[in-house]
Protein backbone atom coordinates (compact mmCIF):
# COMPACT_ATOMS: atom_id res chain seq x y z
CA UNK A 1 0.00 0.00 0.00
CA UNK A 2 2.88 2.18 0.46
CA UNK A 3 3.83 2.49 -3.07
CA UNK A 4 1.06 3.28 -4.80
CA UNK A 5 0.17 6.31 -2.14
CA UNK A 6 3.82 7.87 -2.66
CA UNK A 7 3.03 7.89 -6.20
CA UNK A 8 -0.16 9.28 -5.99
CA UNK A 9 1.42 12.00 -3.18
CA UNK A 10 4.82 12.83 -5.75
CA UNK A 11 2.51 13.17 -8.62
CA UNK A 12 0.03 15.95 -6.48
CA UNK A 13 3.42 17.51 -5.71
CA UNK A 14 5.06 18.10 -9.07
CA UNK A 15 1.23 19.09 -10.61
CA UNK A 16 0.56 21.78 -8.21
CA UNK A 17 4.39 22.98 -8.21
CA UNK A 18 4.34 22.50 -4.60
CA UNK A 19 6.69 21.01 -1.54
CA UNK A 20 5.33 19.60 1.54
CA UNK A 21 7.08 19.57 4.80
CA UNK A 22 10.83 20.74 5.41
CA UNK A 23 12.93 21.38 2.32
CA UNK A 24 16.52 22.68 2.60
CA UNK A 25 15.57 24.64 -0.93
CA UNK A 26 13.42 27.26 1.04
CA UNK A 27 15.03 30.26 1.12
CA UNK A 28 16.19 32.38 4.28
CA UNK A 29 14.10 35.62 2.80
CA UNK A 30 11.13 33.49 3.02
CA UNK A 31 10.29 35.15 6.24
CA UNK A 32 6.49 35.01 6.21
CA UNK A 33 3.53 32.23 6.93
CA UNK A 34 0.46 31.69 7.62
CA UNK A 35 -1.68 29.41 10.10
CA UNK A 36 -4.94 27.88 8.89
CA UNK A 37 -7.29 25.63 11.21
CA UNK A 38 -9.18 22.46 10.28
CA UNK A 39 -12.40 21.11 11.82
CA UNK A 40 -12.51 17.19 12.13
CA UNK A 41 -14.70 15.76 9.79
CA UNK A 42 -18.16 14.32 10.50
CA UNK A 43 -18.01 10.98 9.01
CA UNK A 44 -15.69 9.40 7.11
CA UNK A 45 -17.63 10.45 3.63
CA UNK A 46 -16.98 13.99 4.46
CA UNK A 47 -14.66 16.33 2.63
CA UNK A 48 -12.29 18.35 4.51
CA UNK A 49 -13.91 20.77 6.94
CA UNK A 50 -11.77 24.04 6.93
CA UNK A 51 -12.46 27.29 8.83
CA UNK A 52 -14.22 30.31 6.88
CA UNK A 53 -10.62 31.64 6.52
CA UNK A 54 -9.21 27.82 5.11
CA UNK A 55 -11.85 27.47 3.01
CA UNK A 56 -11.69 30.89 1.02
CA UNK A 57 -7.41 30.20 1.03
CA UNK A 58 -8.17 26.99 -0.23
CA UNK A 59 -10.09 28.79 -3.23
CA UNK A 60 -7.11 31.20 -4.19
CA UNK A 61 -4.89 28.46 -4.79
CA UNK A 62 -7.56 26.48 -6.87
CA UNK A 63 -8.15 23.59 -4.44
CA UNK A 64 -4.36 22.94 -4.43
CA UNK A 65 -4.24 22.71 0.20
CA UNK A 66 -7.21 20.25 0.60
CA UNK A 67 -5.83 18.31 -2.22
CA UNK A 68 -2.67 18.04 -0.17
CA UNK A 69 -3.86 18.11 3.24
CA UNK A 70 -5.75 14.68 2.13
CA UNK A 71 -3.00 12.99 0.41
CA UNK A 72 0.04 14.27 3.28
CA UNK A 73 -1.68 11.57 5.81
CA UNK A 74 -4.63 10.50 8.16
CA UNK A 75 -7.36 13.78 8.92
CA UNK A 76 -5.52 16.36 11.31
CA UNK A 77 -6.15 15.64 14.91
CA UNK A 78 -7.49 18.33 17.66
CA UNK A 79 -3.45 20.46 18.41
CA UNK A 80 -1.91 18.59 15.50
CA UNK A 81 -0.30 20.35 12.52
CA UNK A 82 1.10 19.74 9.09
CA UNK A 83 3.31 22.09 7.08
CA UNK A 84 3.47 23.25 3.19
CA UNK A 85 5.54 25.02 1.50
CA UNK A 86 5.34 26.79 -1.73
CA UNK A 87 1.47 26.63 -2.13
CA UNK A 88 1.58 31.19 -2.54
CA UNK A 89 3.40 33.22 -3.59
CA UNK A 90 2.72 35.46 -0.49
CA UNK A 91 3.20 32.64 2.35
CA UNK A 92 5.85 30.30 1.34
CA UNK A 93 5.04 28.40 4.51
CA UNK A 94 1.55 27.79 5.37
CA UNK A 95 0.49 25.64 8.31
CA UNK A 96 -2.77 23.64 9.13
CA UNK A 97 -3.66 23.25 12.28
CA UNK A 98 -6.35 20.55 13.64
CA UNK A 99 -9.30 22.60 15.72
CA UNK A 100 -11.44 18.95 16.85
CA UNK A 101 -14.93 19.34 16.36
CA UNK A 102 -16.70 22.02 15.45
CA UNK A 103 -19.47 24.23 17.34
CA UNK A 104 -18.26 23.06 20.67
CA UNK A 105 -18.99 25.17 23.44
CA UNK A 106 -18.65 25.60 27.47
CA UNK A 107 -18.05 21.61 28.62
CA UNK A 108 -19.38 21.34 32.77
CA UNK A 109 -17.20 18.09 33.05
CA UNK A 110 -14.12 20.50 32.16
CA UNK A 111 -15.63 23.88 33.39
CA UNK A 112 -13.96 25.96 30.00
CA UNK A 113 -15.04 26.20 27.06
CA UNK A 114 -13.48 23.59 24.36
CA UNK A 115 -14.21 25.71 21.40
CA UNK A 116 -12.04 28.73 23.02
CA UNK A 117 -9.15 26.20 24.43
CA UNK A 118 -8.94 24.24 20.79
CA UNK A 119 -8.13 27.83 18.93
CA UNK A 120 -5.79 28.77 21.52
CA UNK A 121 -3.78 25.31 21.57
CA UNK A 122 -3.98 24.93 17.90
CA UNK A 123 -2.64 28.87 16.97
CA UNK A 124 -0.32 28.18 19.27
CA UNK A 125 1.25 24.95 17.93
CA UNK A 126 1.00 26.57 14.12
CA UNK A 127 3.10 30.18 15.48
CA UNK A 128 5.42 27.96 17.04
CA UNK A 129 6.20 25.93 14.21
CA UNK A 130 6.73 28.81 12.27
CA UNK A 131 9.11 30.69 14.76
CA UNK A 132 11.21 27.01 14.83
CA UNK A 133 11.58 27.93 10.79
CA UNK A 134 12.81 31.17 12.05
CA UNK A 135 9.55 32.71 9.92
CA UNK A 136 9.37 36.44 11.49
CA UNK A 137 5.89 37.54 10.27
CA UNK A 138 2.87 35.24 10.74
CA UNK A 139 -1.06 35.56 9.72
CA UNK A 140 -2.95 33.92 11.85
CA UNK A 141 -6.61 32.43 10.88
CA UNK A 142 -8.70 33.94 14.05
CA UNK A 143 -11.45 30.66 13.34
CA UNK A 144 -13.79 32.42 14.07
CA UNK A 145 -12.90 33.81 17.47
CA UNK A 146 -10.48 36.69 17.36
CA UNK A 147 -9.82 36.91 21.09
CA UNK A 148 -8.72 33.60 21.58
CA UNK A 149 -6.41 32.98 19.04
CA UNK A 150 -4.52 36.17 19.91
CA UNK A 151 -4.03 35.03 23.20
CA UNK A 152 -2.93 31.88 21.69
CA UNK A 153 -0.35 33.26 19.51
CA UNK A 154 1.25 35.79 22.19
CA UNK A 155 0.98 32.79 25.06
CA UNK A 156 2.67 30.71 22.76
CA UNK A 157 5.18 32.63 21.28
CA UNK A 158 6.69 33.49 24.43
CA UNK A 159 9.64 32.65 26.17
CA UNK A 160 11.81 33.39 28.81
CA UNK A 161 15.30 33.79 26.97
CA UNK A 162 16.57 37.08 28.05
CA UNK A 163 20.22 36.04 29.52
CA UNK A 164 20.82 33.54 26.26
CA UNK A 165 23.25 34.83 23.81
CA UNK A 166 21.33 32.88 21.14
CA UNK A 167 17.30 33.86 21.25
CA UNK A 168 14.44 32.76 19.13
CA UNK A 169 12.79 34.53 16.32
CA UNK A 170 11.19 37.64 17.48
CA UNK A 171 7.91 36.36 15.93
CA UNK A 172 4.82 39.23 14.89
CA UNK A 173 1.39 38.26 14.47
CA UNK A 174 -1.83 39.60 12.64
CA UNK A 175 -5.36 38.25 11.75
CA UNK A 176 -5.42 36.71 8.19
CA UNK A 177 -8.05 38.20 5.91
CA UNK A 178 -9.76 40.67 8.22
CA UNK A 179 -7.73 44.28 9.90
CA UNK A 180 -6.87 43.96 13.18
CA UNK A 181 -10.18 44.51 15.48
CA UNK A 182 -11.30 44.94 18.97
CA UNK A 183 -11.07 40.95 19.87
CA UNK A 184 -7.67 40.30 18.28
CA UNK A 185 -6.47 43.12 20.44
CA UNK A 186 -7.76 42.55 23.61
CA UNK A 187 -6.69 39.00 23.00
CA UNK A 188 -3.36 40.38 22.81
CA UNK A 189 -3.19 42.01 25.58
CA UNK A 190 -4.99 39.25 27.84
CA UNK A 191 -1.62 37.50 26.56
CA UNK A 192 1.02 40.27 27.01
CA UNK A 193 -0.55 40.88 30.54
CA UNK A 194 -0.14 37.08 31.21
CA UNK A 195 3.70 36.90 29.91
CA UNK A 196 4.90 39.87 32.11
CA UNK A 197 3.60 38.17 34.99
CA UNK A 198 5.93 34.73 33.34
CA UNK A 199 8.45 36.91 32.73
CA UNK A 200 8.60 38.19 36.27
CA UNK A 201 8.08 34.55 37.90
CA UNK A 202 10.71 33.21 35.16
CA UNK A 203 14.06 35.91 35.81
CA UNK A 204 16.25 35.22 38.21
CA UNK A 205 15.81 36.15 42.03
CA UNK A 206 19.02 37.96 41.74
CA UNK A 207 17.73 40.20 38.84
CA UNK A 208 14.30 40.61 40.31
CA UNK A 209 14.47 41.61 44.18
CA UNK A 210 11.69 44.04 45.67
CA UNK A 211 13.11 46.96 44.29
CA UNK A 212 13.15 45.99 40.66
CA UNK A 213 9.98 44.51 40.49
CA UNK A 214 8.40 47.88 42.04
CA UNK A 215 10.41 49.56 39.23
CA UNK A 216 9.57 47.14 36.53
CA UNK A 217 5.86 47.55 37.49
CA UNK A 218 6.53 51.25 37.70
CA UNK A 219 7.06 51.24 34.19
CA UNK A 220 5.16 49.44 32.73
CA UNK A 221 2.25 51.47 34.04
CA UNK A 222 3.68 54.53 33.15
CA UNK A 223 1.79 54.92 29.77
CA UNK A 224 -1.37 55.17 31.78
CA UNK A 225 0.30 57.86 34.46
CA UNK A 226 -2.94 59.90 34.11
CA UNK A 227 -4.98 57.05 35.56
CA UNK A 228 -2.30 55.06 37.63
CA UNK A 229 -0.81 56.28 40.90
CA UNK A 230 2.46 54.05 42.12
CA UNK A 231 3.40 54.40 45.41
CA UNK A 232 6.67 52.22 46.73
CA UNK A 233 6.67 52.66 49.96
CA UNK A 234 10.04 51.58 52.37
CA UNK A 235 11.09 50.60 55.16
CA UNK A 236 10.21 53.14 57.05
CA UNK A 237 6.53 53.45 55.90
CA UNK A 238 6.11 49.72 56.73
CA UNK A 239 7.39 50.16 60.33
CA UNK A 240 4.99 52.91 60.58
CA UNK A 241 2.41 50.96 59.77
CA UNK A 242 2.71 48.66 62.12
CA UNK A 243 3.18 45.65 60.05
CA UNK A 244 5.10 43.49 61.82
CA UNK A 245 4.40 40.13 60.24
CA UNK A 246 5.96 41.65 57.27
CA UNK A 247 9.09 42.90 58.51
CA UNK A 248 9.58 39.47 60.67
CA UNK A 249 9.41 38.12 57.35
CA UNK A 250 11.94 40.29 55.61
CA UNK A 251 14.45 40.98 58.42
CA UNK A 252 16.38 38.40 56.94
CA UNK A 253 17.62 39.26 53.89
CA UNK A 254 20.01 42.37 53.31
CA UNK A 255 17.22 43.06 50.32
CA UNK A 256 15.45 45.95 51.71
CA UNK A 257 11.65 44.90 51.72
CA UNK A 258 8.83 47.30 49.63
CA UNK A 259 5.37 47.46 50.10
CA UNK A 260 3.83 48.44 46.09
CA UNK A 261 0.79 50.13 46.05
CA UNK A 262 -1.18 50.73 43.28
CA UNK A 263 -4.00 53.08 42.17
CA UNK A 264 -5.98 52.33 39.06
CA UNK A 265 -8.88 54.52 38.24
CA UNK A 266 -10.90 53.91 35.86
CA UNK A 267 -14.01 54.78 36.52
CA UNK A 268 -16.07 57.65 35.61
CA UNK A 269 -17.25 58.23 39.45
CA UNK A 270 -13.53 58.42 41.67
CA UNK A 271 -15.58 57.41 44.53
CA UNK A 272 -16.47 54.28 43.64
CA UNK A 273 -15.44 51.65 45.92
CA UNK A 274 -12.21 49.76 44.56
CA UNK A 275 -11.80 46.22 44.10
CA UNK A 276 -8.47 45.37 45.78
CA UNK A 277 -5.89 42.75 44.64
CA UNK A 278 -3.47 41.23 46.79
CA UNK A 279 -0.66 39.37 45.90
CA UNK A 280 2.34 37.51 47.80
CA UNK A 281 5.87 39.11 46.96
CA UNK A 282 8.58 37.11 48.23
CA UNK A 283 10.77 37.59 45.41
CA UNK A 284 13.15 34.18 46.46
CA UNK A 285 11.95 31.84 49.13
CA UNK A 286 14.71 30.04 50.81
CA UNK A 287 12.66 28.80 53.71
CA UNK A 288 14.77 30.96 56.02
CA UNK A 289 15.45 29.09 59.22
CA UNK A 290 13.37 26.48 58.64
CA UNK A 291 15.51 25.60 55.37
CA UNK A 292 13.90 24.18 52.09
CA UNK A 293 15.96 21.25 50.29
CA UNK A 294 18.19 22.57 47.87
CA UNK A 295 16.94 20.48 45.09
CA UNK A 296 13.91 22.75 43.18
CA UNK A 297 14.59 25.72 45.59
CA UNK A 298 15.70 27.70 41.87
CA UNK A 299 12.22 27.43 41.16
CA UNK A 300 11.47 29.40 44.63
CA UNK A 301 12.56 32.79 42.82
CA UNK A 302 8.52 32.28 41.37
CA UNK A 303 7.00 32.72 45.22
CA UNK A 304 6.34 36.11 43.89
CA UNK A 305 3.72 35.05 41.69
CA UNK A 306 0.77 36.20 43.59
CA UNK A 307 2.17 39.68 42.95
CA UNK A 308 3.34 38.95 39.41
CA UNK A 309 -0.26 38.20 38.25
CA UNK A 310 -1.91 41.09 40.54
CA UNK A 311 0.34 43.42 39.19
CA UNK A 312 0.14 42.30 36.06
CA UNK A 313 -3.52 42.33 35.66
CA UNK A 314 -3.51 45.89 36.84
CA UNK A 315 -1.32 46.34 33.80
CA UNK A 316 -3.91 44.62 31.52
CA UNK A 317 -6.77 46.41 33.07
CA UNK A 318 -5.16 49.49 32.30
CA UNK A 319 -3.95 48.83 28.73
CA UNK A 320 -7.75 47.97 28.29
CA UNK A 321 -9.18 50.96 30.00
CA UNK A 322 -11.41 48.96 32.01
CA UNK A 323 -13.99 51.51 33.55
CA UNK A 324 -13.38 50.37 37.45
CA UNK A 325 -11.37 51.40 40.16
CA UNK A 326 -8.47 48.77 41.25
CA UNK A 327 -5.90 49.09 43.78
CA UNK A 328 -2.95 46.30 44.05
CA UNK A 329 -0.64 46.29 46.75
CA UNK A 330 2.07 43.80 46.93
CA UNK A 331 4.38 43.09 49.96
CA UNK A 332 7.58 42.45 48.41
CA UNK A 333 10.80 40.94 50.13
CA UNK A 334 13.04 37.85 50.19
CA UNK A 335 12.39 34.90 53.36
CA UNK A 336 16.35 34.43 53.90
CA UNK A 337 18.52 32.98 56.46
CA UNK A 338 20.27 35.02 58.95
CA UNK A 339 21.54 36.08 62.17
CA UNK A 340 17.81 38.38 61.98
CA UNK A 341 15.88 35.87 60.44
CA UNK A 342 13.03 34.90 62.12
CA UNK A 343 13.39 32.08 64.22
CA UNK A 344 11.24 28.99 64.73
CA UNK A 345 8.56 29.70 68.10
CA UNK A 346 9.24 33.79 67.78
CA UNK A 347 6.18 35.66 68.19
CA UNK A 348 5.09 38.91 65.71
CA UNK A 349 2.51 41.04 65.86
CA UNK A 350 0.36 42.02 63.26
CA UNK A 351 -0.76 45.01 61.78
CA UNK A 352 -4.78 44.56 63.56
CA UNK A 353 -2.87 43.47 67.00
CA UNK A 354 -3.11 39.80 66.84
CA UNK A 355 0.11 37.78 67.51
CA UNK A 356 1.40 35.22 66.03
CA UNK A 357 3.74 32.15 66.72
CA UNK A 358 5.98 31.60 64.32
CA UNK A 359 6.88 27.40 64.49
CA UNK A 360 7.69 27.82 60.53
CA UNK A 361 9.69 30.21 59.19
CA UNK A 362 8.91 28.59 55.55
CA UNK A 363 5.32 29.13 55.89
CA UNK A 364 6.05 33.04 55.75
CA UNK A 365 3.56 33.87 52.73
CA UNK A 366 1.00 34.24 54.97
CA UNK A 367 2.62 36.49 57.28
CA UNK A 368 3.19 39.25 54.79
CA UNK A 369 -0.43 38.64 53.38
CA UNK A 370 -1.73 39.29 56.81
CA UNK A 371 -0.55 43.00 56.91
CA UNK A 372 -1.59 43.72 53.52
CA UNK A 373 -5.09 42.14 54.03
CA UNK A 374 -5.55 44.15 56.97
CA UNK A 375 -4.02 47.14 55.17
CA UNK A 376 -6.66 46.75 52.01
CA UNK A 377 -9.51 47.31 54.49
CA UNK A 378 -8.46 50.98 54.25
CA UNK A 379 -10.08 51.72 51.16
CA UNK A 380 -13.64 50.60 51.83
CA UNK A 381 -13.17 47.56 48.81
CA UNK A 382 -15.99 46.05 46.76
CA UNK A 383 -14.06 42.84 46.95
CA UNK A 384 -10.46 42.22 48.30
CA UNK A 385 -8.98 38.53 46.39
CA UNK A 386 -5.33 38.08 47.37
CA UNK A 387 -3.31 35.47 45.51
CA UNK A 388 -0.49 33.79 46.44
CA UNK A 389 1.62 30.78 45.60
CA UNK A 390 1.07 29.73 49.10
CA UNK A 391 0.98 26.46 49.84
CA UNK A 392 2.26 22.77 48.40
CA UNK A 393 -0.12 21.04 49.79
CA UNK A 394 -2.55 22.72 47.31
CA UNK A 395 -0.81 21.63 44.44
CA UNK A 396 -0.96 17.80 46.16
CA UNK A 397 -4.67 18.74 46.18
CA UNK A 398 -5.69 20.10 42.86
CA UNK A 399 -2.23 19.64 40.67
CA UNK A 400 -1.95 22.26 37.62
CA UNK A 401 -5.30 21.71 36.95
CA UNK A 402 -6.92 24.97 38.26
CA UNK A 403 -6.40 27.63 40.97
CA UNK A 404 -7.80 26.76 44.57
CA UNK A 405 -10.07 29.38 45.72
CA UNK A 406 -11.45 29.75 49.53
CA UNK A 407 -13.68 32.80 49.58
CA UNK A 408 -16.53 34.00 52.24
CA UNK A 409 -18.45 34.75 49.18
CA UNK A 410 -20.73 32.77 46.80
CA UNK A 411 -21.98 35.53 44.91
CA UNK A 412 -17.66 36.45 44.44
CA UNK A 413 -17.11 32.40 43.43
CA UNK A 414 -19.44 33.03 41.11
CA UNK A 415 -18.00 36.03 39.13
CA UNK A 416 -14.49 34.10 39.34
CA UNK A 417 -16.22 31.17 38.39
CA UNK A 418 -17.78 32.57 35.24
CA UNK A 419 -14.33 34.09 34.15
CA UNK A 420 -12.22 31.06 34.09
CA UNK A 421 -14.96 29.46 32.10
CA UNK A 422 -13.71 32.26 29.33
CA UNK A 423 -10.33 32.17 29.86
CA UNK A 424 -9.34 28.53 30.32
CA UNK A 425 -7.35 28.78 33.34
CA UNK A 426 -10.07 27.45 35.57
CA UNK A 427 -10.30 27.87 39.22
CA UNK A 428 -11.84 25.17 41.75
CA UNK A 429 -13.50 26.34 45.37
CA UNK A 430 -11.84 24.89 48.72
CA UNK A 431 -13.65 24.72 51.87
CA UNK A 432 -13.21 27.30 54.53
CA UNK A 433 -14.73 25.72 57.36
CA UNK A 434 -14.26 26.47 61.47
CA UNK A 435 -12.86 22.57 61.40
CA UNK A 436 -9.53 24.27 60.25
CA UNK A 437 -9.98 27.76 62.33
CA UNK A 438 -9.72 25.82 65.26
CA UNK A 439 -6.33 24.18 63.98
CA UNK A 440 -4.38 27.67 63.60
CA UNK A 441 -5.85 29.25 66.79
CA UNK A 442 -4.53 26.62 69.39
CA UNK A 443 -1.47 28.06 69.80
CA UNK A 444 0.57 27.68 73.33
CA UNK A 445 1.83 31.60 72.99
CA UNK A 446 -0.19 33.65 70.89
CA UNK A 447 -3.63 33.90 69.14
CA UNK A 448 -2.55 32.55 66.28
CA UNK A 449 -0.06 29.98 65.16
CA UNK A 450 1.48 30.22 61.20
CA UNK A 451 1.05 26.30 60.97
CA UNK A 452 -2.22 23.77 61.31
CA UNK A 453 -2.04 21.75 64.77
CA UNK A 454 -1.89 18.80 62.66
CA UNK A 455 1.15 19.69 60.06
CA UNK A 456 0.59 17.21 57.26
CA UNK A 457 -3.40 17.45 56.90
CA UNK A 458 -5.19 20.06 54.93
CA UNK A 459 -1.98 22.15 54.78
CA UNK A 460 -4.06 24.37 52.25
CA UNK A 461 -7.03 24.80 54.30
CA UNK A 462 -5.89 25.84 57.24
CA UNK A 463 -3.39 28.48 55.36
CA UNK A 464 -6.89 30.20 54.14
CA UNK A 465 -8.42 30.17 57.50
CA UNK A 466 -5.08 32.08 59.02
CA UNK A 467 -5.92 34.28 56.50
CA UNK A 468 -9.38 34.46 57.30
CA UNK A 469 -8.34 36.37 60.62
CA UNK A 470 -7.15 39.16 58.91
CA UNK A 471 -10.49 39.53 56.93
CA UNK A 472 -13.23 41.52 58.02
CA UNK A 473 -14.85 42.38 53.92
CA UNK A 474 -17.71 40.71 53.13
CA UNK A 475 -16.39 39.67 50.13
CA UNK A 476 -12.90 38.14 50.35
CA UNK A 477 -11.22 35.37 48.46
CA UNK A 478 -8.10 33.71 48.76
CA UNK A 479 -6.53 32.13 45.57
CA UNK A 480 -3.74 29.36 45.82
CA UNK A 481 -1.83 29.34 42.73
CA UNK A 482 0.98 27.33 43.93
CA UNK A 483 -0.69 24.06 41.86
CA UNK A 484 -0.43 26.66 39.01
CA UNK A 485 2.91 28.37 39.45
CA UNK A 486 4.77 26.06 36.40
CA UNK A 487 3.35 24.29 33.63
CA UNK A 488 5.47 21.67 31.86
CA UNK A 489 3.14 20.61 29.08
CA UNK A 490 0.04 20.33 31.19
CA UNK A 491 -1.43 23.79 28.98
CA UNK A 492 -0.65 23.17 25.74
CA UNK A 493 -0.39 26.77 24.40
CA UNK A 494 1.61 27.76 26.93
CA UNK A 495 5.64 26.25 26.93
CA UNK A 496 7.63 24.90 30.13
CA UNK A 497 8.94 27.17 32.41
CA UNK A 498 6.41 29.68 35.17
CA UNK A 499 2.71 30.08 33.81
CA UNK A 500 1.78 33.73 34.80
CA UNK A 501 -1.39 32.14 35.99
CA UNK A 502 -4.13 33.14 36.64
CA UNK A 503 -3.71 36.34 35.66
CA UNK A 504 -5.94 36.47 32.17
CA UNK A 505 -8.61 34.89 34.93
CA UNK A 506 -8.53 38.48 37.22
CA UNK A 507 -8.54 40.39 34.40
CA UNK A 508 -11.44 38.35 32.88
CA UNK A 509 -13.32 39.02 36.54
CA UNK A 510 -12.13 42.70 36.50
CA UNK A 511 -13.80 43.04 33.36
CA UNK A 512 -16.81 41.18 34.57
CA UNK A 513 -17.38 43.64 38.00
CA UNK A 514 -16.73 46.65 35.50
CA UNK A 515 -20.08 45.51 33.83
CA UNK A 516 -22.03 45.00 36.63
CA UNK A 517 -24.87 48.12 37.58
Amino acid sequence: MLIPFRRVLLTAIRKHNCRLFSDSNITSNSRKGLVLGVYEKLSDNDGVHFTEAAAAFDRTVSGKLSEMLSISGPPLKKGKSRIFYGLHQDFPSVVVVGLGKSGTGVCGNENWDNCKESIRAAVSVGCRQLQDLEVAHVEVDTCGDGQSAAEGAVLGLFEYDELRTKKKVRVTTQPHGSSVDSAWKKGVLYGDGQNLARQLMEAPANHITPTVFANTIEQKLSPFAHRVTVHKRPQSWIESEHMGAFLSVSKGSEEPPIFLELHYKGALDSAQPPLVLVGKGITFDSGGISLKPSSGMDAMRADMGGAATVCSAIVTAAGLNLPINIIGLAPLCENMPSGKANKPGDVVRARNGKTIQVDNTDAEGRLILADALCYAHNFNPRAIINAATLTGAMDVALGSAATGVFTNSDWLWMQLHKASIVTGDRVWRMPLFQHYTRQVTDSALADLNNVGKYSRSGGACTAAAFLREFVTADHWAHLDIAGVMSNKDEVPYLRKGMSGRPTRTLVEFAAGLASEP
